[in-house]
């Protein structure tokens, strides 16, 4: 894995950030709503401001997501994509739900190098 360059500690995740792209982790319990995102846009928009990246959801914790948040999502235009880590067969199947909110590339991985190796293909394949 890349160097961090910072962490933050939210109400609802925790947010580790990388050149160019993020990791979360959904604290237990938490239920995702679109409000949520305004947090997320503000610090994105300091880090990523016309800067390609790629959203890694790292699924350690069980919590449940209202998938409308992916459609507000689409319309971050710098991010290209999110990459899911889990094992969780709870966890495959509801991706692949959630995979028809979000308007750009979206997978699931069992681990978090294959999601950085895609992560890597999907910055390139942007590339001007």
């Amino acid at each position: 894995m890349a160097q961090m360059i910072t962490s933050y500690a939210l109400e609802f995740c925790d947010l580790d950030v990388y050149d160019d792209y993020v990791v979360s982790r959904i604290h237990e319990g938490i239920t995702t709503k679109p409000e949520m995102l305004k947090v997320f846009f503000k610090l994105m928009d300091i880090h990523y401001k016309n800067k390609p990246f790629v959203y890694v959801s790292h699924r350690v914790h069980s919590f449940s997501i209202n998938p409308a948040i992916h459609a507000e999502s689409s319309k971050i235009p710098n991010l290209l994509g999110i990459a899911v880590v889990s094992s969780d067969p709870m966890q495959i199947e509801q991706v692949k739900m959630e995979k028809f909110f979000f308007k750009k590339d979206f997978e699931i991985f069992d681990t978090i190098e294959k999601a950085l190796k895609w992560k890597e293909e999907i910055l390139n394949t942007h590339k001007d």
